[in-house]
Order: C-alpha cells, then sequence, then structure tokens
C-alpha cells in the first residue's frame, strides 16, 4: 500500500467529502429533497468509483483507507442528523448510529496507544455503509403517496438491513479491540 497523498482515488474521496456541506445546505437550508437526493447519490456513486480507481491503478493508499471510511461515517452521520431533524428519521436511529461510532472511537483510544491502528474494514463493514448510503437518499425523497411510498419501502427495507449490520459489525469490531487489548496485555 501506498504512502503517496495526492492519488486519484484521494482526489475522488476528497471531493466526496466537500458533497458533505453542501448537502446539508441544499436539504436544511434550501429544502430541495431532490437536489439533495442528487447530492447524496453522486456521494454514494463516487464512494464506489474510489475504491474500483485505487485497485485498478495500483494506487491504493493509506490516506484512502482512512479517508474513505471517515468520510462515509460523516456521510452518514450528516444525512442521519438532517432527516433527525426534519422528523425523517427517529431519533432513535440517530442515537444507535452515533453511539456506535463513539463507542468505536473510545476502543481505538487504547488500541492507537498499543500501536494497534485502526479497524481493517470487512465485508460486513461495507456492506452496512452501502445499505446506510442507499437508505438515506430513498428515505429523503419518501413520501405517502405514489412512487414516493415505494421509495419509503426501499429506504426503510436499506435502513433496517444497514442499522443491523452496522451494530453486528461495531459488535465484531468491539471483539477485536478486546481481542487486540488482551494479547498486548499479555505479552
Amino acid at each position: 500500500m501506498e504512502s503517496r497523498i495526492l492519488t486519484i482515488p484521494n482526489l475522488i474521496t476528497g471531493v466526496r467529502g466537500l458533497g458533505i456541506p453542501l448537502f446539508l445546505y441544499v436539504y436544511l437550508a434550501l429544502n430541495s429533497a431532490t437536489l439533495s437526493f442528487i447530492i447524496l447519490a453522486i456521494g454514494a456513486i463516487t464512494d464506489y468509483a474510489d475504491g474500483k480507481v485505487a485497485r485498478a491503478l495500483g494506487q491504493e493508499s493509506k490516506l484512502g483507507a482512512l479517508l474513505d471510511p471517515a468520510i462515509d461515517r460523516a456521510y452518514i452521520a450528516a444525512t442521519v442528523i438532517a432527516l433527525a431533524v426534519n422528523n425523517v428519521l427517529p431519533f432513535w436511529v440517530l442515537i444507535a448510529l452515533l453511539a456506535r461510532d463513539i463507542w468505536l472511537g473510545i476502543l481505538l483510544i487504547p488500541m492507537k496507544k498499543i500501536g494497534a491502528g485502526f479497524f481493517e474494514v470487512t465485508f460486513l463493514g461495507k456492506a452496512a455503509t452501502f445499505n446506510l448510503l442507499y437508505a438515506l437518499p430513498f428515505l429523503l425523497i419518501a413520501g405517502e403517496s405514489g412512487i414516493a411510498r415505494i421509495w419509503r419501502i426501499f429506504g426503510w427495507s436499506f435502513a433496517i438491513w444497514g442499522l443491523g449490520l452496522y451494530l453486528l459489525t461495531g459488535f465484531q469490531y468491539s471483539r477485536v479491540a478486546f481481542r487486540t487489548l488482551r494479547f498486548a496485555k499479555i505479552n
């Protein structure tokens, strides 16, 4: 894995990160669900693209491995907060997602002290992120009539799977952290 910073995938990831404040402004200040949906859809597509481009060009980097999941978390947090503020999502969803991330952040503190680094993203972790990144745009444009009702069904289907997998991976990452810390204590 490269230690270069200036790579095409990192540029894609950085531009994707700029979509977060743009989404919040468009959704909360301009009240444009359609444009907000487009911004989130582009964010999801570029999330997929940066990894594909990194592997295709052999430009996988340490920065990308850290930045990509961090921006994923920031997208999810910003979108969940915005949807909760507008009463599209119940606050318990926001609390569950944020509690998981705060918990894992707390676990990283002693892991960093022993030099263990960050959690390696798992397939289930990617699946959880995928589900949440697709659920949130659908919920954004969901409604009570016509096709908007279908978006609501899709949105909640992805959200339930995403939330379940997100919490499950939180338990898995916790087990890895405890195992790592216990091993370090023994040695």
